[in-house]
């Protein structure tokens, strides 16, 4: 029996199926975030670069 015939319908019918589902899967785990999540990312950048700005300040100094 040649198994060649199956293998290939098995990468063509289950890969696309499976590609879907993970691309499905990181879709609904990155759905957009809530805005307390969005304020706090955007603080926590803020404070960063005031951090950043602060260090390079004292090495200028």
């Amino acid at each position: 029996m040649d198994s060649g015939g199956f293998s290939w319908s098995l990468i063509t019918i289950i890969g696309p199926i499976l590609l879907a589902l993970v691309i499905l899967w990181a879709m609904l785990r990155n759905r957009k975030a809530s805005r307390r999540d969005v304020d706090r990312t955007e603080q926590a950048t803020r404070d960063l670069y005031k951090a950043e700005d602060a260090k390079l300040d004292d090495e200028k100094l």
